[in-house]
């Protein structure tokens, strides 16, 4: 790959929190900035370093430096992402995310943190500090859209910079004051509640750090178009008074690999007709209580449509076959595939037999959905997930959102059917708008030169940023 030629070149350092779709985007950004010749200092957890390290595409420009974490009451041995602990679980992460602040500060203070024109970090809202006081900079890298951060933002519903935020589920189940596209935000009562800082103290933590996080940094970077998402940076720079700088798609660079799709899963896809096989990934973190577990699957069922869906076992099951309905496995065993585990999920969806995605709208996901050729039905569940979706099924109508109640997360086998044959029927009305305007963006976001324009524009920035 060749690497562009700069006069200045930026050093940066950059430091993930620890889900993979934190760490997997930062390494992204680094391979796009180091392609422009700046080098990269980025810190993970050693089986992620170890997981992702054949992705570094410039070794030469970005080193992985390991962290090995402190032992902390309540830490499993070896526990080092959030995929290692059930949702809602990892307080004892954060004590031990928190506790490496010593190893970076000895990072920042050596001989080659002096050189540090910036960093990068998410959720270690004690790292701008740190940066500060050796005249580094510091940006909020943020991995999902920034729909989901205008929306909840405290500052502009009424709670001070440096006040720990108490928002409640009747003040987030409405849109700001001039939020943009506020009609397509209006949340249900069960998705206010995911947002809801007030039911548990670990939730009222999780707030005030990510927001100090935002009050902190001396700017905010997205990964994320201007042409999607403008008005919600123009408003969220407004409140804070603070630059936004645009990533851009940040995508995957093309796979080297010789290893492609698992040839199993390969093998079983080519037995369908192109574009029918419906594909289901709700998440590596994600258990549903066995009722909408039922539900889900019977819902893919009465579709008539082959499937392909990755699901945990339920809540209080050791396997995803122990959980099924009965009489499933025998009545979908020509149609159905049910996996556990990871997948390669880039792969299966350029497949030529998967024409359907059912995604819980995680930004990963939506990032990687977005330039398939993949019909998208959206089916939140919890956090960004949720505004991602408003924007994604309201905002931009690029996919077709399962309509649920106003109470719980409760998808109906019918409710779930109807999402997916609408954006598979040809005939649709509502199918053909959601794929035009799939089409219209997945070509905008793959047109020659976008990424490209994009990284030297935030090049541009940042340069100006740090003087």
């Amino acid at each position: 790959m060749e690497i562009e030629k700069m006069s200045k070149k930026l050093n940066i350092v950059m430091y993930p929190w620890f889900p993979f779709g934190h760490i997997t985007p930062y390494l992204r950004l680094a391979n796009k900035l180091a392609k422009k010749g700046h080098t990269i200092s980025l810190f993970l957890p050693n089986k992620a370093l170890q997981k992702l390290a054949s992705q570094n595409h410039y070794p030469n420009l970005i080193t992985l430096i390991p962290i090995t974490l402190p032992e902390v009451d309540g830490l499993p041995a070896g526990a080092e992402t959030t995929a290692d602990f059930p949702f809602g679980s990892e307080a004892p992460l954060w004590v031990a995310f928190d506790s490496t602040r010593s190893f970076i500060e000895s990072y920042l203070s050596g001989p080659l943190g002096s050189s540090v024109d910036i960093v990068f970090f998410d959720y270690a809202c004690w790292l701008p500090s740190l940066a500060r006081e050796r005249g580094i900079k510091s940006v909020f890298y943020v991995t999902g859209f920034i729909v989901h951060m205008a929306y909840v933002c405290p500052l502009g519903r009424g709670v001070p910079q440096g006040v720990r935020p108490l928002l409640g589920e009747a003040e987030l189940k409405e849109s700001l004051p001039g939020f943009p596209s506020a009609s397509e935000f209006k949340l249900r009562a069960y998705e206010a509640q995911c947002f809801d800082m007030t039911l548990s103290p670990s939730r009222s933590y999780f707030w005030w750090r990510l927001y100090r996080s935002v009050e902190e940094s001396d700017g905010f970077c997205y990964k994320t178009c201007r042409e999607m998402e403008g008005d919600f940076g123009d408003f969220f720079e407004k409140l804070y008074k603070k630059p936004v700088f645009w990533a851009g798609p940040a995508l995957p660079e093309p796979s080297t690999s010789e290893i492609g799709l698992d040839e199993s899963v390969d093998e079983w896809l080519k037995g369908f007709d192109m574009g029918r096989v419906v594909y289901v990934a709700l998440g590596s973190e994600l258990g549903l209580e066995i009722d909408h577990f039922h539900e889900l699957v019977l819902g893919l069922e009465l579709t008539g449509l082959p499937f392909f869906a990755v699901l945990k076992p339920p809540k209080g099951y050791d396997t995803v076959e122990s959980a099924l309905p009965e009489g499933f496995l025998e009545r979908m065993k020509q149609k159905g595939r049910i996996h556990d585990g990871w997948v390669q999920q880039q792969l299966i969806l350029t497949h030529p037999s998967i024409g359907c995605f059912v995604t819980q709208c995680g930004a990963a996901s939506l990032s990687e959905a977005l330039i398939s050729q993949c019909q998208l039905v959206l089916l939140p569940q919890r956090g960004d997930q949720i505004t991602n979706a408003r924007s994604m099924g309201g905002a931009l109508k690029v996919g077709v959102e399962v309509e649920i109640g106003d109470e719980d997360s409760y998808v109906a086998r019918d409710a779930l059917s109807k999402a997916i044959l609408t954006v598979m029927e040809p005939l649709s009305e509502v199918g053909r708008l959601v794929r035009a305007n799939h089409t219209y963006w997945r070509d905008f976001l793959t047109s020659d030169g976008l990424e490209d324009s994009y990284i030297s524009r935030l090049v541009e920035d940042l340069r100006g940023f740090v003087g």
